[in-house]
């Protein structure tokens, strides 16, 4: 019997609806700043963020216009602690591979994902947003900024949602 590991990045198959919706920190997004690079349509990327009980809601996704990365800037309304974030998106081969994260660094361009990020989860198909990867408790505790830089080898479509905690 197999098991299934995020190559040495922790993640909890565990999911209650009472928990997510206690640490969601969907209220604490600036999403009148949040802004998304790559998008195929303007705006798109701020629908895919979304309160804990319309996650599952398939209707707003964004997609990537000429490549295969999307870049996220989450300004957050004050200092949050970061402790898992879900990324539901459709089970082809244009689920995300690779997720990059940068703390406290506003106003990223692609021009700047070459940094060394905080922390790089390798994401496994997760059409239903049930895997949550744990960002490093101690870097994650205090940040007033994310930015998100997703990667694939095809076009990428976030169908569902992004959950952070």
């Amino acid at each position: 019997m197999s098991h299934h590991h995020c190559h040495g990045h922790d993640h909890d198959h565990s999911s209650s609806d009472e928990v997510g919706f206690q640490y969601n920190l969907y209220e604490k997004i600036d999403k009148e700043n949040l802004q998304c690079l790559n998008e195929t349509i303007e705006g798109s990327g701020k629908t895919v963020f979304k309160p804990w009980d319309k996650r599952l809601d398939t209707t707003h996704f964004v997609e990537s216009d000429a490549d295969e990365e999307l870049l996220f800037n989450i300004p957050f309304t004050g200092n949050v602690k970061l402790k898992g974030i879900k990324i539901s998106a459709e089970d082809s081969d244009s689920h995300p591979a690779k997720l990059r994260l940068f703390k406290n660094k506003p106003n990223m361009t692609f021009d700047d994902v070459s940094l060394e990020p905080d922390q790089i989860f390798e994401l496994q198909k997760d059409s239903q947003g049930v895997l949550e990867y744990s960002p490093k408790i101690v870097t994650f505790s205090s940040v007033s900024h994310l930015t998100m830089h997703f990667r694939v080898t095809l076009v990428l479509k976030i169908r569902k949602y992004i959950i952070l905690d």
